[in-house]
């Protein structure tokens, strides 16, 4: 379900879900299927799964519920809209830093320059 857009998959999750919830077709209280069944549909893994629904959490969108699940919150307020929207970006944006600083960390250890506050490989 996922495509291969350069997007990454949990921002797509989390896209879907969204809109999912704006639109109605998960309620404010309903509970949103378990990380594993969503893993199944979206056909990627668990911790995929957990990052997208991180986002809807610092969002406001849902909360999770110890033991129990995550459910789409009840007292949404048209007016904190746009204060979610920009969570939601500065929440990509951290993640987008956070991806590329491992991606580059992975690089210079392949051709074997130090990363910035690592000795070097040996």
């Amino acid at each position: 379900m996922i495509r291969k857009t350069g997007r990454p998959g949990y921002l797509q999750i989390a896209d879907d879900l969204r809109e999912q919830i704006r639109r109605g077709s998960l309620a404010p209280g309903s509970p949103l299927p378990s990380t594993a069944r969503l893993a199944e549909h979206y056909e990627v893994s668990v911790s995929v799964v957990k990052m997208a629904l991180g986002i809807l959490r610092n969002e406001g969108l849902v909360i999770g519920q110890q033991g129990k699940g995550v459910f789409v919150r009840e007292n949404i307020d048209a007016e904190q809209a746009p204060e979610s929207d920009l969570r939601s970006e500065l929440a990509e944006l951290r993640t987008a830093v956070r991806d590329l600083a491992e991606r580059l960390a992975r690089v210079e250890a392949a051709i074997g320059r130090p990363t910035k506050g690592r000795s070097p490989r040996r």
